[in-house]
């Protein structure tokens, strides 16, 4: 068998149904197929490109954004607990990161936001929304999202995240710290095997709250309802690497002392460009591994699919179906999110058809959080046809600048006066209530 053929043979395990298999070999195939399609992702290029962009923005903006969430801290007089977890994200690169963490730290200390001035704390704050702003760009086209959050959402969303995430941290911190050092903790270690436990818990904890950073940021960072398990998944495998990669990293440094023969002074600027394009990249992994572990059933050998006309049209016709049948039942509406995760094709696809229905008026938002599609009018006054043409339209109107010959004119009437004939009098009400078959 050569290798064409099992490269064909693993694709084919891979996209294939695994329901008659036991447990054990459904989470196989379910983490070889979220494997493959991360690193179909990685050797697409544009995750790494995402992480190179982000870089550069950290470097740019990674001294405004301390400042910002120190100087929330010194007013709550815990910014000192943060100040740990500065170092051990430098620890990795050695001495030269305790160097570069302590001129940080440095720097942080000499911008007084508070005698910034106006001027410089709204420059101050708009360098920060900025990194959490391209954060979000990358985490949307991992998850397959359009649009950034609304000008005040990201105000709001940003800054609370930015000057009470840093607080939260330093308060879980704090509360480990005094738990451990507590005098019912200190007995209970000099009983067995209650002193191993506490001692391993001690040293995990480090490791745990890195975890549950990242799954905060699974949660929150893109711009669409993420599962908690997914997140969580995805914060659990990504910390892992960030804790392994780090080791590795660091014996990486302890043997690239011919960088510093090459490079000179910059050495210590290249090391950190590196490792910070590493911790970009595991973190957007794992919001990769999150987006697949919460659309499994959606992957697809590509990571760009391209829907042609006739699955536009089939997709346009089946959320109608889904859509009409809960308006006309008084049913609770679908919201957007549940009809990506019910329809077996990839999100992307079902946003974009969705997205046409709602410009051209056949579908409408509503609910209070304006998520629940419901449709435009009454479904006696929609057609099937009117479905149709809203999926179809030329919203370009490209097809403007087609010229037709007589022939090319007369055949386009004739598919329109077809699909007139034979679906302008089915409505989605007789489809919802009758089917299909039974009006045609």
């Amino acid at each position: 068998m050569d290798l064409k053929a099992k490269v064909e043979q693993v694709e084919h395990w891979l996209f294939s149904s695994q329901k008659g298999l036991g447990l054990v070999m459904q989470g196989i195939h379910r983490i070889a197929r979220v494997l493959f399609a991360v690193i179909r992702d990685v050797l697409n290029g544009n995750l790494t490109l995402h992480a190179m962009s982000l870089v550069y923005t950290t470097m740019l903006s990674v001294v405004p954004l301390l400042a910002l969430s120190f100087s929330v801290l010194k007013a709550m007089g815990v910014h000192n607990q943060l100040t740990p977890l500065l170092y051990s994200f430098f620890e990795p690169m050695g001495q030269q990161g305790v160097d570069i963490a302590d001129n940080v730290l440095g720097f942080v200390d000499n911008i007084k936001v508070g005698v910034l001035g106006s001027v410089g704390l709204i420059l101050l704050i708009y360098t920060v929304i900025s990194l959490v702003q391209k954060i979000e760009r990358s985490f949307n086209y991992i998850w397959r999202v359009p649009q950034l959050r609304s000008i005040s959402q990201r105000f709001s969303n940003y800054l609370s995240v930015i000057m009470v995430g840093p607080l939260l941290m330093a308060s879980a911190i704090g509360v480990t710290a005094t738990i451990m050092n507590s005098s019912v903790v200190h007995e209970a270690m000099q009983i067995e095997p209650f002193g191993f436990l506490i001692a391993s818990i001690s040293k995990l904890t480090p490791f745990l709250l890195i975890i549950v950073a990242f799954t905060f940021v699974y949660l929150f960072m893109p711009n669409t309802k993420v599962h908690f398990k997914s997140a969580l998944v995805g914060g659990v495998v990504s910390g892992i690497t960030w804790q392994m990669t780090g080791v590795l990293f660091a014996s990486f440094v302890v043997r690239s002392a011919q960088y510093e023969a090459i490079y000179s002074g910059f050495a210590v600027g290249i090391v950190l460009l590196i490792w910070l394009y590493i911790c970009w990249l595991i973190l957007l992994l794992g919001s990769s591994i999150a987006y697949y572990d919460q659309n499994f059933h959606s992957i697809t050998r590509n990571y760009e699919v391209k829907a042609s006309p006739e699955v536009s049209e089939s997709l346009a016709l089946v959320i109608m179906e889904e859509v009409s049948r809960r308006y006309d039942r008084s049913e609770k509406p679908i919201t957007q999110q549940k009809l990506e995760e019910l329809l077996p094709v990839p999100p992307v696809l079902t946003r974009e058809v969705s997205d046409k229905l709602l410009r051209q008026s056949i579908l409408i938002v509503a609910g209070g959080n304006g998520d629940e599609l419901v449709p435009g009018t009454s479904l006696d006054k929609i057609s099937v046809l009117d479905v149709i043409k809203a999926v179809r339209a030329d919203e370009e109107k490209l097809a403007d600048r087609l010229k037709y010959n007589a022939n090319l004119s007369n055949l386009q009437d004739t598919v329109d006066q077809v699909l007139k004939s034979q679906l302008q009098e089915v409505t989605l009400q007789q489809l919802v209530r009758e089917g299909l078959q039974e009006v045609s």
